[in-house]
């Protein structure tokens, strides 16, 4: 909200500069995000009034000027304006005059001495373009000061205010808090007994209480819609940001500005019959002010007369019933809109105003009466007219609920012991009303603060005033103890050491995601909806995490990285039995070469059994199994489960060539995901004898169907538990010349060692022959 410094003072009138003032405004939580001056810099600039006007005898465009400054003399200035006149007032620079990019000296002009410059707005930094001499007003004081005449050395302050703080979307607000935070008295907005002049007036019907639980108006007969502004409001107006339009129309945003009501003046001889507030009807429709001509749903309160809508209650007026230059009578409306009713409503429009920006937080609903009595008091002095009686409907108004506030909760909270007579007093200058008993407080806010629900609002509030900056840092104090790390859990911070050294850099990314990277690379064709997602293309939660790493992979592709490893941990969401379930996974992917550019190592794409030693990596040193499955995210050939302990915990596979063409992605890409409770989970670690006696290694070669996986013989020879067998391990595969086709060939490496003893050749040979019978028993054939 911008408001003229100026303007403020006339309520509160502080001993602070304008910088301390905006510091204390900060530091209050109304932040002061720009203060600038109104005008640039000058001095020695007056009001003058032309005393005469004659030709410049050697120039057509030029006048020679006598000019009254308020000295004993009248000055001789050359001027060239078109506009000037004989009686007019402008300002005059005078010889020692500093304007911006000009200094005034005495100076002849085509033989003629000139000594001043009669200024346009132009001149002065008031404006970017001007036509003439700046004319002002007639009652102008001659020799005064243009800037003291026209207040230039006013500030224009902009407030970023929080959605919570509405009260002070207006000059009454701001100034409330001013008297609160510094003390100052605060001067009240003028306000006279309006006596009723005038007989007229217009029956009101509220069919939507609960929307709009007080409404009020008047009519005010003969007005002249004609009259012109009064140079004051105009002024407060344009350095608020809004321009004249009208004496009517200025007066209500004048109001808007003053006091944070936003009134509405509808022209009284283009309504039909009585005032109906109430939601629109299925197929009504309104033009605005702004010539917006809109479709009303049945959730919006409309103004109505007995014809149809006239004005979209607490966002816009209509532009049938609005006031012009031929109104001479008004009905001037001041109302309470619910929040709740006009929220969202202007957003849907595609547009916003400063009605609906003030009622969609909360106007004051106990100065409805006296915004309409004040507005009526300037559309009289203005305009002139004669004011009827006040038509007033009220509902039921929002009820304020006292809060408890106790001391030692502000103790608690803000780390200052401030006595009980101390928040007595801040509460009183914010206008709350309280009852005290000991060194608690029962608080009932002011109608204008929608905000105070809790008790920590109040120690906010309590905060605020008694300064943040005097609440002084004290150095925490607490009892430390070691807490105990669970041997058998691996910390996260180990899992991303192992991903790191496996040359894997962490992501973060969304849980939000694309609708079809679910179905596609997850076949989930429900996932859980957002209600209200933050973009078209996050509109669902996740159930894998691969989806993130693709898009982070496509980054960085896109910024010229060939060779890219990520890894992420984070929840995955699933919807079970009616409820939502939470899963933590760490997933990862690798795309490009095996290994970076270098001499010392072949240059080779990275392939599944590259990914496959990360994976086994991540759960040393227990021993992961896996298992040919196939994944809607991976290549039909190319897919696997992860296994740890006959259970599936994961999965491992290249992507689809149908989801790596339509990610635009040249090479390969090898994914992994990973329950993260199955990599936390750990042994205790415990110790065994480390053998003194030589190993023993034995090779075994069998001839297997080209369908049997390597897995199932080593799961078959594990179970089996031959002791002293101590490594058991795949080493070769071979197809080829003496291999018959639909057949593979398997070596597998053996080593066995005793902690007691050497093994002799016997019992080596026994325990080997018990591995041979079990690959037999699983269909293999021993080679020669």
């Amino acid at each position: 909200m911008q408001f003229s410094e100026s303007w403020l003072r006339t309520f509160v009138n502080p001993s602070l500069s304008s910088e301390e003032l905006s510091h204390l405004l900060t530091m209050a939580g109304l932040e002061v995000e720009a203060s600038v001056p109104v005008a640039p810099v000058f001095d020695k600039v007056v009001v003058a009034q032309v005393l005469s006007k004659d030709k410049h005898p050697d120039a057509d465009r030029l006048n020679l000027l006598t000019v009254d400054v308020g000295q004993a003399e009248p000055l001789s200035i050359v001027c060239g304006a078109g506009n000037v006149v004989v009686g007019m007032k402008a300002p005059c620079a005078l010889v020692g005059a500093k304007l911006p990019g000009i200094e005034i000296k005495q100076a002849k002009v085509r033989g003629i001495a000139s000594f001043g410059m009669m200024c346009s707005e132009k001149e002065l930094g008031l404006a970017e373009e001007s036509a003439g001499l700046m004319v002002l007003a007639a009652d102008a004081v001659v020799g005064q000061s243009i800037r003291e005449h026209l207040d230039l050395d006013d500030r224009l302050i902009t407030l970023k205010l929080t959605p919570n703080r509405s009260d002070c979307l207006s000059l009454n607000g701001i100034a409330r808090e001013v008297a609160a935070l510094t003390g100052a008295s605060l001067q009240s907005v003028p306000q006279a007994p309006i006596k009723q002049t005038g007989s007229q007036s217009r029956k009101v019907k509220v069919a939507a209480s609960a929307a709009c639980p007080r409404y009020s108006g008047r009519v005010i007969s003969g007005v002249n819609a004609k009259a012109a502004t009064p140079a004051w409001m105009a002024q407060r107006l344009q350095r608020c940001g809004l321009r004249s339009i009208s004496a009517l129309v200025d007066v209500t945003n004048y109001i808007l500005l003053e006091l944070g009501q936003p009134l509405h003046a509808f022209d009284l001889n283009k309504l039909n019959g009585d005032i109906e507030v109430r939601f629109a009807r299925s197929g009504e429709s309104l033009k605005l002010l702004n010539e917006q001509v809109v479709a009303l749903k049945d959730d919006m309160l409309v103004i109505a007369d007995a014809k149809e809508p006239i004005a979209l209650a607490g966002v816009m007026g209509g532009a049938d019933s609005a006031v012009d230059e031929a109104t001479t009578d008004i009905f001037l409306e001041s109302a309470f809109f619910a929040p709740s009713a006009i929220v969202g409503k202007s957003r849907i429009l595609g547009f916003s105003s400063d009605s609906s920006y003030r009622f969609e937080r909360g106007v004051d609903f106990a100065a409805t009466r006296t915004a309409l009595d004040r507005a009526t008091q300037l559309i009289v002095d203005i305009c002139g007219g004669q004011p009827g009686a006040v038509t007033e409907v009220l509902g039921e108004l929002p009820k304020r609920q006292p809060v408890k506030l106790r001391t030692s909760r502000v103790h608690r909270v803000l780390g200052v012991a401030l006595q009980a007579n101390v928040i007595a007093s801040i509460l009183a200058r914010l206008g709350m009303v309280f009852q005290q008993k000991d060194d608690e407080f029962s608080v009932t806010p002011p109608s204008y603060r929608f905000d105070i629900a809790i008790e920590e609002d109040l120690i906010e509030e309590i905060a605020r005033v008694h300064g943040y900056e005097n609440i002084q840092p004290v150095p925490t104090q607490a009892r430390m103890s070691i807490l105990p790390q669970v041997e058998a859990q691996r910390p996260l911070a180990q899992l991303r050491q192992t991903m790191v050294l496996r040359d894997y850099q962490e992501t973060i990314n969304y849980a939000f995601v694309e609708a079809a990277w679910e179905r596609d690379l997850c076949g989930n064709a429900a996932p859980i909806a957002l209600k209200n997602p933050i973009a078209s293309q996050m509109s669902v939660m996740r159930s894998s995490l691969l989806g993130g790493l693709l898009g982070a992979l496509r980054t960085n592709l896109a910024r010229k990285h060939p060779r890219v490893r990520l890894f992420e941990i984070g929840g995955c969401f699933a919807a079970e039995a009616g409820s939502y379930e939470q899963n933590e996974r760490l997933a990862g992917l690798a795309y490009g070469g095996a290994a970076s550019e270098q001499w010392g190592v072949p240059a080779r794409h990275v392939d599944f059994y590259d990914v496959k030693g990360d994976v086994e990596a991540l759960f040393a040193p227990r021993k992961p199994g896996f298992q040919a499955a196939s994944h809607p995210a991976s290549h039909p050939g190319r897919s696997a489960r992860i296994l740890l302990d006959g259970r599936s915990v994961g999965w491992i596979g290249e992507l689809h060539p149908q989801w790596q063409q339509q990610s635009d992605l040249p090479q390969p890409v090898i994914w992994f995901e990973i329950e993260l409770a199955a990599l936390t989970q750990g042994a205790v670690p415990h110790w065994a004898v480390i053998s003194r006696f030589p190993p023993v290694r034995r090779d075994l070669a069998v001839l297997v169907d080209e369908g049997m996986s390597v897995q199932t013989l080593l799961d078959a020879m594990q179970a089996e538990k031959v002791p002293g067998v101590v490594e058991l391990d795949l080493f070769d595969v071979y197809r080829g010349k003496g291999v018959e086709q639909g057949k593979k060939s398997l070596a597998f490496r053996v080593l066995l060692q005793d902690t007691q003893k050497t093994l002799t050749e016997n019992e080596i040979e026994e325990k080997v022959a018990r591995l041979v019978a079990v690959m037999l028993h699983q269909g293999a054939q021993l080679r020669a």
